[in-house]
């Protein structure tokens, strides 16, 4: 079975986000425990599957994102990465595929030279108080914070760039909160540079300790961000040490997030599932 490790949100390998790719050929899914078992050996953040739909429904493939430690129901550098996949073995119908997920039906598009922008539905956030242990876990002070309801993350703003930068949480005090993820932000010290904000993810919950670019969570930070800058259209920057941009756009209760990806490992998965050869 064909596997690839891809870069998303790059425009160079070794830059994004790595999700696995796995393009699956049969006609149901695979056992749930070997899917979580692959995302396991290869420990990037998500592995994506797909799996092709019937003609005549309302997608082209479903897709199902698995982390180290279980699968989630959103997942975007993943969604970005299987779309360059299915983009490089030329499987899209006119620049675009709609994928069926757990949330919902999402559509990416790619134009000619490998552009992608994927359609994913907006995380309305809502303030609350800082969390009890917010602030220590961090290491720095937390000077206001956000749910984001089902999503399950908080989001955590400081004080300026710099500060996000040089974060060096404490994994352990992050998993004690109330959260699956925490997503740090703060507004870009000079927009000149190319972007409006800036933000870093840690989950270790769900077994990632840094998440390098997490297109979701710009999901909820395009909501946050428009409505202080009042600028429908921005770019922020996950700056992991990886780092990465993703362009966003806010349409009514839709997010676009743009971005780029790159295949750096494209091989041959022999640990195939029960029955298949």
């Amino acid at each position: 079975m064909r596997i690839r490790t891809i870069d998303a949100f790059a425009n160079r390998p070794f830059q994004g986000n790595p999700a696995g790719v796995c393009l699956l050929s049969m006609s149901q899914w695979p056992d749930e425990t070997w899917m979580e078992q692959v995302a396991a050996e290869l420990n990037h953040s998500d592995t994506a599957f797909a799996l092709p739909m019937p003609p005549d429904t309302d997608a082209d493939w479903a897709l199902r994102w698995f982390t180290p430690t279980g699968e989630v129901n959103l997942c975007g550098h993943a969604t970005l990465a299987t779309a360059h996949a299915l983009f490089s073995d030329d499987l899209l119908r006119n620049g675009q595929v709609r994928f069926a997920t757990k949330s919902g039906v999402l559509t990416a598009s790619v134009t000619e030279d490998g552009e992608i922008t994927l359609d994913f539905p907006v995380i309305p956030t809502k303030p609350i108080s800082v969390p009890d242990g917010g602030s220590e876990a961090l290491g720095v002070s937390i000077i206001a914070s956000w749910d984001t309801g089902a999503f399950g993350a908080l989001v955590a703003e400081v004080a300026d760039e710099e500060t996000v930068r040089n974060l060096a949480p404490d994994a352990a005090a992050i998993e004690r909160l109330e959260a699956k993820a925490v997503v740090v932000t703060a507004p870009a010290d000079d927009a000149a540079r190319g972007y409006d904000f800036v933000s870093r993810v840690f989950a270790p919950a769900m077994g990632i300790s840094e998440d390098p670019v997490t297109g979701s969570a710009h999901t909820a930070l395009v909501h946050l961000w428009s409505a202080r800058l009042n600028r429908s259209e921005l770019t922020g920057f996950q700056v992991s040490p990886r780092s990465g941009l993703v362009r966003t756009q806010l349409k009514g209760d839709r997010v676009l997030l743009t971005g780029r990806a790159v295949t750096v490992l494209d091989g041959t998965l022999f640990a195939n599932p029960s029955g298949i050869d």
